[in-house]
């Protein structure tokens, strides 16, 4: 992470009164107590960075040092780090205590971008136009040259395209796409506002404010086998795939 954790606990002194901890901490002077007393513990109180939407090369270059942002999308809040930096991957795996086995769904800015990491055949191509940008995941055969610790040694990605204008220049001014996965401890429910982001991811290097539309995981098509296939259901419905197709 670029910074410290944004709050954590001092078990208080042995021997030293509350009020006299939080005197020392503040130097005395009462505007300058950022301690708050809980359950015998002295919580610091710091605030995340929480970026604007327009702030964009601000963001990016946290990211381009390896940071990890969270970032609304148009499912649901995401946590997201460059993928061009090995680094930047692990970090963000810290961030979620994410397990090196399970690989992080890759978002790009648009559908050039899509086929620089990924091969697309005329089918996935109709389906790209269709439903990107939108609530969609595709599941697409890795191109050669995209390093094996992206997707850990697979020869598939997990590729979206980015939701929002904010998004797709954050990830132009990255000049790379980047890795997005949800705003959550692994294995727990999804977070559902900032402040839920910030306490359950307080190594975070700041969030970007905004707001998400479906609420749900988009729903995840595999592209590589003969037939299309939805892998997790979303707001796009199987029906409305094959609909796209003819």
């Amino acid at each position: 992470m670029l910074s410290p954790p944004f709050s954590y606990y001092n078990t208080l002194a042995k021997g030293e009164s509350n009020e006299q901890q939080k005197k020392d901490k503040s130097n005395g002077d009462p505007s300058l107590d950022l301690y708050h007393l809980f359950h015998g513990a002295v919580i610091v109180q710091m605030n995340m960075k929480r970026y604007q939407q327009s702030e964009t090369s601000a963001m990016a270059e946290v990211l381009k040092k390896n940071g990890v942002l969270s970032v609304p999308t148009d499912t649901v809040y995401g946590v997201c780090a460059l993928m061009s930096s090995k680094e930047a991957q692990e970090n963000l795996r810290e961030v979620k205590h994410r397990p090196v086995t399970k690989a992080f769904p890759i978002m790009c800015a648009d559908e050039e971008q899509i086929k620089m990491v990924a091969y697309t055949d005329a089918r996935a191509e109709k389906l790209i136009r269709a439903f990107m940008p939108g609530p969609v995941t595709f599941i697409l055969k890795k191109k050669e040259e995209v390093p094996a610790y992206v997707n850990g040694g697979m020869d598939t990605l997990a590729v979206r395209m980015a939701t929002s204008e904010a998004l797709k220049e954050l990830i132009q001014k990255c000049g790379a796409p980047i890795f997005m996965t949800s705003a959550n401890q692994s294995g727990e429910p999804v977070c559902t506002s900032l402040d839920e982001i910030e306490k359950s991811c307080p190594d975070l290097d700041g969030m970007m404010e905004g707001d998400v539309s479906f609420g749900e995981a988009s729903t995840i098509i595999d592209c590589t086998a003969e037939e299309i296939r939805i892998l997790r259901q979303g707001p796009v419905t199987m029906e409305q795939i094959q609909q796209a197709l003819r």
